[in-house]
């Protein structure tokens, strides 16, 4: 079959062949799929019975196949220590070698539970919220109907997990260390979700963890908490977080400059651009597999926002958009901004947090000033894996700042 038959567009076409084949389908040609011989190099299953304990990082995954009944359950190792670097996102620094023996080493403990339980928790769900409360590892144990499979899990949000097995029975076996802000805003059963999500940014309570607490329930009126599948409350999480600094972005002075940045790292190179106008905001991605054709898909927001999802980059769009809203508000000034965002051939799917973290990095190192649009864009050239061309005939924000007009080019 033609490759570009199986590549499709949109968020749930626009899937690598690695989320789509998951390594059983040799959709690459390929008879042995390279990623599962290192799953299984990773994690030797002969080691692995029914029953696992280990310091979960603590990771949890929520599904979303079966809404309102989920499948649902909390990731461990069969290692006992600092886990954290399993489930943190801070992985910019790594090979895909060190990422997947990270992940490939989570066994996902699955049961199946309705999404209005978080209100009233019980059983394993419980003892899954007890667990996320924490900031460090926990010691947990885990028994299991069967031993567990050598299937490997792969998303386009969310990052990889390794094998998986029903659930029989799950205990945490020493006391989570919870902060006083994770605290004080799970035990408010008043406290409207987003406000949390956002009182426990500002606390400094990492994102990871307030994505895990959003994911299992902890979050919100008592009546209306809920399971949330993973991959919608990274989103979710990203798109509170974003709006809310924002907001605040809007009240400062514009930059005064054109201004390029950029970042590569795990077959993903993104480029941001801002530019001195009111805020706005789009996000560009491009994935070279569409070569020689070069399709680039594209969402947008101006000053007043987005009304609906944005459905052609989906999560990709948040996850970019969260850290330039960090970067305007760290430096109190707004900018509009266009963020390029490149898929190289060699990729693996790891989740949207490789755009935000890309993002991030970029934004912290110095940015290259220019005067005029046509300046930044040759720089931008440069830094591109791709031809510039057809990103800037899908970009809507290109155009409209090359046709409006500014008060000062009257004077």
């Amino acid at each position: 079959m033609d490759r570009q038959a199986i590549f499709g567009y949109g968020e749930t076409k626009k899937e690598s062949l690695c989320v789509r084949c998951r390594g059983f389908m040799a959709l690459c040609g390929r008879r042995v799929c390279p990623i599962l011989v290192k799953a299984k190099t990773y994690l030797d299953l002969k080691n692995i019975r029914d029953s696992i304990a280990g310091s979960a990082p603590p990771a949890v995954f929520v599904g979303s196949y079966g809404y309102p009944r989920v499948i649902a359950g909390p990731l461990i190792p069969p290692l006992i220590g600092d886990t954290m670097v399993m489930d943190s996102e801070k992985w910019l620094g790594l090979g895909f070698d060190d990422i997947l023996r990270y992940r490939f080493q989570l066994i996902r403990s699955k049961s199946v539970i309705d999404i209005a339980s978080a209100r009233e928790p019980s059983g394993v769900l419980e003892k899954v919220q007890e667990m996320v409360l924490s900031d460090r590892p926990v010691d947990a144990e885990a028994t299991f109907e069967k031993k567990p499979d050598s299937r490997v899990a792969f998303s386009m949000r969310e990052a990889p997990a390794g094998p998986s097995a029903e659930l029989k029975s799950f205990s945490v076996i020493d006391n989570p260390s919870v902060p006083a802000a994770v605290d004080r805003v799970t035990s408010d059963t008043d406290y409207k979700a987003a406000p949390a999500v956002l009182d426990l940014f500002k606390c400094n309570i990492d994102q990871r963890q307030i994505t895990r607490l959003f994911s299992v329930g902890l979050l919100g009126e008592k009546n209306s908490r809920r399971l949330v599948p993973t991959g919608w409350s990274i989103t979710a999480v990203d798109d509170i977080i974003g709006r809310g600094l924002i907001e605040k972005v809007k009240c400062y002075p514009t930059v005064d400059k054109y201004q390029v940045f950029s970042a590569e790292a795990l077959a993903n190179n993104v480029c941001v651009l801002l530019m001195p106008t009111p805020w706005m905001f789009e996000g560009l991605e491009l994935w070279h597999i569409s070569a020689p054709n070069w399709h680039v898909d594209s969402d947008y927001e101006l000053y007043d926002g987005r009304k609906d999802y944005a459905s052609s980059l989906a999560g990709a769009y948040y996850a970019a958009r969260l850290p330039v809203a960090e970067h305007l508000y760290s430096i109190r000034r707004q900018a509009g901004a266009i963020a390029f965002m490149e898929v190289l051939n060699d990729w693996i799917p790891l989740g949207v947090w490789r755009f935000r973290e890309l993002a991030k990095e970029a934004l912290s190192r110095p940015p290259q000033p220019f005067d005029t649009l046509e300046e930044a864009l040759k720089e931008l050239e440069k830094r591109l894996r791709s031809p510039i061309r057809p990103w800037l005939e899908a970009s809507r924000l290109y155009r409209l700042t090359k046709e409006q007009k500014l008060l000062s080019d009257f004077f």
